[in-house]
């Protein structure tokens, strides 16, 4: 056993990750081998055993990650049976006669989508498979396409019902039901930032998203309305039986995502969808996800022990503190720290080793627990779209279809400008912050 002071051990287990996360070794694996060899370094093998398997015990029984493996399989179940499918044509009729109509059409689809997916990289794989080619077909810009798609797919692990928030808000104390009612706002206003753009940039230049077509048009009549309205049918109906079982008070969010659980099999039998493969299928892949979660939650979990329970923790705190500029200098630090942290760690490793230590620095700060939270997710938006580490560019270039040709550096030019509008609308949360706090508030009064 070797007494490290509690700054060695920040260096070394924070860059102990770091350098290793480059190896192209597993995350998980990453972590657990760090937190094992320092703590058995630092505390000797009996300590670090028990602060170990303490750190697991404790995780295990979070109630609240039960809603994990329940929001996957709803998600699962909504992008196999396909029952979202009509909803992108039927948009499409409505939209496609605009300058950039198909990338409005994307936009609102996947704002859809993630509200009913919480999966990120289903809501991704879904607007590729659904959205990519019709609009390269029709000329689109492939960078600017290919940028919608990306940041499109991203608001998967923002807008509620979101597998980021159900990991965060057990970590920061924070309940899921208010971290859910708090993406609301940032969500929609993010998915209207990204239509807006998109107009502006056809308005300007409609060779990057041309129109149908003058001859291929035809009016949107009341049956094409009424198919989609028939199509908004199911998304709303989970929304309602989800979030308006949380918003009215009737379910916490572990029992609302069974609920969602529930209504998204009905949905699949109502539409003619369901099977038992589908079943099976959805089981698999929930089984698959949820144990990813888990064994990178355990592992984050435990590094966290180890580097705490070393003093390493206050070493950060102050050295955050310290900052010159004050509080607002502070965050802006802590903001920068997790953007650099999401060009080259997983969101969930993020979200575990991170938390613990921030939490209760920005508490000390005076920021709102709940606003300064949101913030590090919609941050987080952007770690998804910047490499080394960017999930969404990666499920977009597996997932489109080889004859598009489209190259990995289309793709990093056409989510740029989407990342300086998640920047710029930090920016505006920043100044208001009521976007955030502001139907939490109302969730909390009509709980009363």
């Amino acid at each position: 056993m070797i007494e490290f002071s509690p700054e060695t051990v920040a260096v070394l287990m924070l860059g102990g990750v770091f350098v290793l996360v480059l190896t192209g070794f597993p995350i998980a694996f990453v972590i657990g081998s760090v937190a094992f060899f320092v703590g058995i370094l630092q505390f000797g093998t009996n300590a670090t055993f028990h602060i170990l398997y303490g750190r697991f015990y404790d995780l295990s029984l979070n109630y609240p990650y039960l809603a994990v493996p329940l929001f996957t399989f709803m998600g699962v179940i909504l992008q196999h049976s396909g029952i979202t499918k009509d909803l992108y044509q039927s948009l499409y009729e409505a939209l496609g006669r605009l300058k950039g109509g198909l990338l409005l059409v994307t936009i609102i689809f996947g704002t859809i989508l993630a509200a009913c997916l919480g999966v990120i990289a289903a809501s991704v794989t879904i607007l590729t498979l659904i959205a990519l080619s019709p609009m390269v077909q029709r000329g689109y810009d492939k960078s600017l396409a290919a940028g919608t798609i990306v940041a499109t797919g991203t608001l998967g692990i923002l807008i509620p019902p979101s597998i980021m928030l159900v990991v965060y808000g057990p970590q920061a104390g924070i309940s899921i039901g208010q971290m859910f009612m708090g993406a609301v706002f940032p969500g929609l206003i993010l998915s209207a930032l990204y239509m807006a753009y998109v107009t502006i940039r056809c308005r300007i230049n409609p060779a990057l998203g041309p129109a149908i077509p003058a001859d291929q048009m035809t009016p949107f009549s009341a049956d094409k309305l009424i198919g989609l309205l028939k199509a908004l049918v199911p998304p709303v109906a989970l929304m309602i039986a989800v979030l308006g079982t949380i918003f009215l008070g009737i379910a916490p969010p572990t029992e609302a995502a069974a609920v969602g659980c529930l209504a998204s099999v009905l949905l699949a039998v109502f539409y003619g969808k369901f099977s038992w493969g589908l079943i099976k299928q959805a089981s698999i892949e929930t089984l698959r996800v949820s144990a990813f979660v888990v064994m990178i939650a355990a592992l984050c979990y435990a590094f966290v022990g180890i580097f705490m329970n070393a003093g390493s923790g206050d070493v950060v705190g102050e050295m955050i503190k310290s900052v010159p500029g004050g509080r607002w200098a502070s965050f802006a630090m802590i903001m920068a720290i997790v953007f650099a942290l999401g060009m080259f760690i997983e969101w969930i490793g993020i979200v575990f080793i991170i938390v613990p230590i921030f939490s209760p620095i920005l508490e000390e700060l005076g920021f709102d627990p709940l606003w300064a939270g949101m913030m590090i997710c919609i941050n987080l938006q952007m770690a998804f779209q910047t490499p080394p580490m960017a999930m969404s560019i990666f499920v977009l270039k597996g997932t489109a279809p080889k004859e598009i040709g489209l190259t990995m550096a289309e793709i990093i030019k056409g989510v740029i400008p989407f990342v300086t509008i998640i920047a710029f609308a930090l920016v505006l949360f920043t100044v208001f912050p009521g976007i955030i706090t502001w139907l939490p508030e109302q969730m909390l009064a009509t709980a009363k």
